[in-house]
């Protein structure tokens, strides 16, 4: 009888928690390392005197990818991880002066911008259009992989070539399609998730605002982190052995191959290794440099990568209502703000901010009669011009002072429950290297097979996932990116994947929960 194929998945976050159970799926033995506590790694839950806060990401976009997954493993994923989805998916206040509630009712949209600019109403319309064309072309090119840059030439990429526009980027596209510049920013804003700002980053991904729109902006009930906590419960009872709080220290080789990796409590052999965690780090690390011919510790050194955030994560007595569960402020001069973090790599005086207020849709999240704040300020990763040691205490007070001009006042007197983290901290207590959160920037030089591949090209039997490689950043690429790599590590072993299975579409309820 032939040997089941044993298979190590370093690092519990969406990417590796979604290819253990892929992988599972198709009959292998794995296990699922993790050097935290809990699983999800940047979507992990942070848990205080009643308190939960998503560390990371805070809302779902696209399901679909994550439903296919489920599928095909037999499961409903709407069934098994309640959704809501916010409308209006978040408001926007504008330093510069304006709000926008924005939603994907058009008539309403039109009716908010023309407050703002009536030469722009029919234009968020026309914005929609453009890019579900876009969306439908580029989508194929998310869903294969590219090992080579022979894969720039297929059918796939060429057919979204026509879409890609490398002379603009996003801020210059919709500048070209909106005239007042406060909706040019509603729209391009979206490249923060990229960790990017709109006046680098290639103007392909008009697309993330467009998938808002078109396919929504859910929170799933207990956040994000539920997601993931799911994912591993539903491992292993898959049979996958998850280890917690074991982090992989080494990784054998022979020749260029992985052949097994060691932790704290012993050598674990494998005939495959999937690598969720950070890539930069994970290589300078644990991959000796002369095994990395493509991507040595210069080019890691060289790399273009995503900016950092400062986190505030406030527990706070009393009820926000009036607030939004998506609040962003943009600050006033808002390219400054972003050259600031992206060029000069100072702190700015006005920074904007992203709020979540999430008890107002999810009221257990926090004990009765108190709400969670998470508060997301975009800032340089590691730089020599900020001193975290120095400037945290000040820049907290500053973006305290941020939540007023979204209408959250006095809040200092009602924190029962603080957390905060820095770009020092997501560097050294969370292994991101550079404390840049949102990976390797997605510049047209770090993009499909100029980004490292899901089938690692420096060594043998290492399969990437997560931010670090393709598709990128964001839950529903990284879901992707799993897709990918397991389905090319099955094939190296000679054992077919499980196979796609595409789901329909349901609409969700868009009704906040009503507080008890």
């Amino acid at each position: 009888m032939a040997q089941t194929r044993e298979v190590v998945v370093m690092g519990a976050g969406p990417g590796g928690l979604a290819s253990a159970v892929l992988l599972a799926g198709a009959g292998l033995k794995v296990r699922l390392f993790e050097r935290a506590s809990r699983v999800g790694g940047r979507t992990a839950a942070i848990e205080v005197d009643g308190f939960r806060f998503d560390t990371g990401p805070t809302f779902f976009m696209y399901p679909r990818v994550l439903g296919e997954i489920f599928a095909a493993l037999g499961r409903d994923l709407r069934a098994e991880i309640p959704m809501v989805r916010i409308d209006p998916q978040y408001r926007l206040e504008f330093g510069a002066g304006g709000r926008l509630d924005c939603t994907a009712d058009v008539a309403e949209m039109d009716r908010q911008i023309a407050t703002l600019s009536p030469r722009d109403v029919g234009r968020f319309r026309l914005f929609l259009e453009d890019n579900r064309a876009k969306f439908a072309a580029f989508r194929p090119v998310l869903e294969r992989p590219f090992l080579s840059h022979a894969d720039l030439f297929s059918r796939e990429a060429l057919g979204a070539l026509p879409h890609i526009r490398p002379w603009h980027t996003i801020a210059s596209e919709l500048q070209s399609k909106f005239v007042d510049p406060r909706l040019a920013i509603a729209f391009s804003f979206q490249a923060k998730y990229l960790g990017m700002s709109p006046w680098r980053c290639p103007s392909l991904y008009t697309i993330l605002s467009f998938m808002e729109y078109e396919h929504g902006v859910f929170h799933p009930l207990g956040g994000c982190a539920a997601v993931m906590e799911k994912l591993a419960a539903i491992a292993q009872d898959m049979g996958v052995d998850v280890h917690l709080a074991e982090p992989v220290t080494e990784i054998e080789f022979e020749g260029r191959r992985a052949t097994a990796v060691c932790t704290s409590q012993g050598r674990h052999r494998c005939d495959a290794l999937v690598v969720n965690s950070d890539f930069a780090h994970t290589m300078q690390h644990l991959v000796p440099n002369r095994l990395r011919r493509s991507w040595s510790d210069r080019r890691i050194e060289r790399a273009g990568y995503s900016c950092s955030t400062f986190m505030l994560y406030l527990g706070i007595e009393g009820l926000q209502d009036e607030v939004l569960h998506h609040t962003i402020y943009i600050a006033r001069d808002y390219e400054r703000n972003l050259s600031d973090i992206a060029v000069r790599k100072v702190l700015t005086d006005d920074p904007s901010i992203y709020v979540q207020n999430a008890c107002v849709t999810d009221p257990t999240l926090a004990p009765a009669g108190m709400s969670t704040l998470y508060v997301l300020v975009p800032v340089p990763h590691d730089s020599p011009h900020v001193d975290w040691t120095v400037e945290a205490p000040r820049f907290r007070q500053r973006v305290l002072r941020q939540l007023e001009k979204i209408g959250i006042r006095d809040i200092e007197r009602r924190i029962r429950v603080e957390r905060m983290l820095t770009p020092d901290d997501w560097r050294d207590k969370q292994g991101i290297y550079r404390g840049a959160v949102f990976n390797l920037e997605h510049n047209l030089l770090q993009m499909l097979s100029l980004r490292p591949h899901n089938r690692y090209e420096d060594l043998e039997g290492v399969y990437l996932v997560g931010g670090g490689t393709h598709p990128g950043s964001g839950l529903p690429v990284i879901f992707e990116s799993s897709r990918l790599s397991t389905e090319l590590l099955c094939q190296e072993l000679g054992i077919p994947p499980l196979p796609r299975t595409p789901v329909v579409e349901r609409p969700l309820p868009t009704q906040a929960l009503v507080r008890n």
